[in-house]
């Protein structure tokens, strides 16, 4: 798994982190930082898909979990549940993704939830990128709001700042990180 790691690493380093010695990146939450990640690049790419889907599905297995489902809000989450999905098919130990929509259709079934999963299924929120924990907080709540069982939450990557995790850990779920700032930049900075 370490040199699973240090390749995802690698890969976001080189396609989706970018620092500047002045704060000039604008985040959703309007807060302005040194740095900042686009890890699309990375967990849309074949061999970033395949890294994330295996080190999440890992992850998932070494904390003795066995969700019916992985997923979260869309646009961040939707390629690591893919992934997972994918991995666990091969594995023959399958976790079905689902999609949680920013806006229910507004047409067809009307549907905030899309994928193979039903109320009182066992699920785990994932997410790309945690900087203040909204994303993933509404995640939870549409989750909970349809029936959902939220066995734990895991974030690709933890920013460390505007306590992210402990805003979703407030709401009462274990939060588990892939990678955290400090796998880019020194604790000390």
């Amino acid at each position: 798994m370490d040199d699973l790691k240090r390749n995802l690493i690698q890969i976001i380093r080189e396609r989706s982190f970018q620092y500047s010695s002045e704060p000039e990146f604008k985040l959703s939450s309007g807060a302005v930082s040194n740095f900042y990640f686009n890890l699309k690049k990375t967990t849309q790419s074949p061999d970033g898909m395949y890294l994330v889907g295996k080190i999440v599905f890992e992850k998932i297995k070494e904390l003795g979990l066995h969700p019916d489902a992985i997923g979260g809000l869309t646009l961040g989450a939707d390629p690591i549940a893919y992934a997972v999905a994918m991995h666990s098919h091969i594995a023959k130990e399958p976790i079905h993704a689902f999609v949680i929509r920013k806006e229910p259709k507004q047409h067809g079934l009307k549907l905030p939830i899309e994928g193979d999963v039903k109320a009182g299924g066992h699920v785990i929120i994932v997410d790309d990128v945690v900087t203040t924990g909204s994303s993933t907080i509404k995640a939870i709540n549409t989750a909970k709001e349809n029936g959902l069982i939220i066995d734990a939450v895991i974030i690709l990557l933890d920013r460390c700042e505007q306590n992210g995790r402990q805003n979703i850990e407030a709401l009462g779920y274990p939060v588990y990180d892939i990678l955290t700032l400090h796998d880019f930049i020194p604790a000390s900075n």
